[in-house]
């Protein structure tokens, strides 16, 4: 995926878990989303025109677009004050194709970088389907791994790209240690958290911090 693309998505993604912790409100979070979210289009868009159509290319750009239909759809989601169910479900297809990208890094690839990124991607978008569709009550929880995730899987890694660093051996093997230690916070956090605890709320989170 294109770095400036990945730049972008920390900006988004580290809004949106403010919001979720109601430190942002939804409305204004929501037109962020839906000017990055439009970028998220024309970038591959134009990435994909431009290329030599080979399968690996169009694989590659194709992924901007599960980010940005995302961040679109949770966008109108929030200021139209739609129904969630949608957005969730739409979040379990995408997170299904980020088990693809994570299985076909580590097994085409064999970057361990790039597989455990789109993994804990993978297990955001999940979640991001249990709030919104299933009604669990994680805001909390959501907007803590989504804040660790903006800056570990999209911002940090994308200004090591621009300083010319991010693909050296060392940062490398940093970023695993990182990685893996952020999901290792993840399981422990999920553990003492009552995640299928019923509850009765209706309304999608972006909603909850609305006037």
């Amino acid at each position: 995926m294109s770095f400036v693309g990945l730049f972008l998505s920390g900006a988004v993604l580290f809004l949106n878990s403010l919001m979720l912790i109601g430190k942002a409100e939804a409305k204004s979070v929501g037109i962020f989303n839906l000017f990055v979210g439009i970028l998220q289009l024309i970038i591959p868009f134009y990435l994909i025109i431009v290329s030599d159509q080979h399968h690996w290319e169009l694989y590659n750009d194709a992924s901007i677009f599960l980010f940005g239909l995302t961040y679109l759809y949770v966008g109108v989601t929030a200021l139209m004050g739609l129904d969630s169910r949608g957005l969730g479900w739409f979040c379990l297809w995408v997170a299904i194709i980020a088990v693809v990208y994570t299985f076909t890094s580590i097994i085409h690839f064999h970057d361990t970088v790039n597989a455990l990124t789109w993994g804990m991607w993978a297990f955001l978008w999940f979640l991001f389907f249990l709030s919104n569709s299933l009604h669990k009550n994680i805001d909390y929880y959501l907007g803590a791994v989504a804040f660790i995730q903006s800056w570990v899987t999209l911002t940090i890694p994308s200004l090591l790209y621009f300083l010319g660093v991010w693909n050296t051996p060392v940062v490398k093997q940093i970023w695993s240690c990182v990685l893996i230690a952020s999901l290792v916070y993840f399981g422990i956090s999920l553990f003492k958290l009552r995640l299928f605890m019923p509850q009765s709320r209706k309304t999608i989170k972006y909603q909850s911090t609305r006037g």
